[in-house]
């Protein structure tokens, strides 16, 4: 019968010996491991739920955008019409419960974080402006409005479409 050493009964290999400081080192350097591996997986759920979160409040935030983006021609048309009423007939008392109406309508999306995009007099900005022609200003300046513009929180929902002036006024002015 052969005789083992009680190292190798435990291990079931025949081999060198480890000392018990080379065993604990070894032990520590796994438990370092897994500590750090425990962490990094700490740290990735951690941002996994700081994301989900996110994504909740932007699906929150954003899930009225294409009810918003229905109503705003509405609005569009009731301000034409407004601006096209007659000065004789701008105290009569229909107008003013529609004009009522119309600041309502305006007030309620406002309150679900609708704004609208200032154009006229600004430089253009491609982010939030859709050029449709140029005429006479200042250069890269807005002159003009062709439909008004909206954001919904910090989004643009719709860009302003306006009228750019190119430079020609500023060369006039030097003559």
């Amino acid at each position: 019968m052969i005789r083992r050493e009680p190292e190798e009964e435990l291990t079931g290999e025949a081999g060198p010996e480890v000392s018990g400081e080379e065993e604990l080192a070894k032990l520590r350097k796994e438990a370092a491991n897994n500590l750090a591996n425990w962490q990094r997986t700490q740290a990735d759920f951690t941002n996994f739920k700081r994301r989900s979160q996110q994504e909740k409040e932007e699906i929150s935030q954003f899930a009225n955008t294409v009810l918003v983006l229905s109503l705003l021609p509405v609005l569009d048309d009731l301000e034409r019409a407004f601006a096209a009423i007659p000065p004789e007939l701008e105290d009569v008392g229909w107008v003013e419960g529609i004009k009522l109406i119309k600041r309502k309508m305006r007030n309620s999306l406002e309150a679900q974080g609708l704004s609208e995009i200032k154009a006229l007099g600004e430089q253009f900005d491609p982010n939030v402006h859709e050029a449709v022609s140029q005429a006479a200003g200042k250069e890269h300046v807005i002159v003009g409005e062709i439909e008004k513009g909206y954001k919904l929180h910090d989004r643009v929902i719709r860009p302003s479409r306006v009228i750019v002036g190119n430079g020609e006024e500023e060369v006039k002015k030097e003559d």
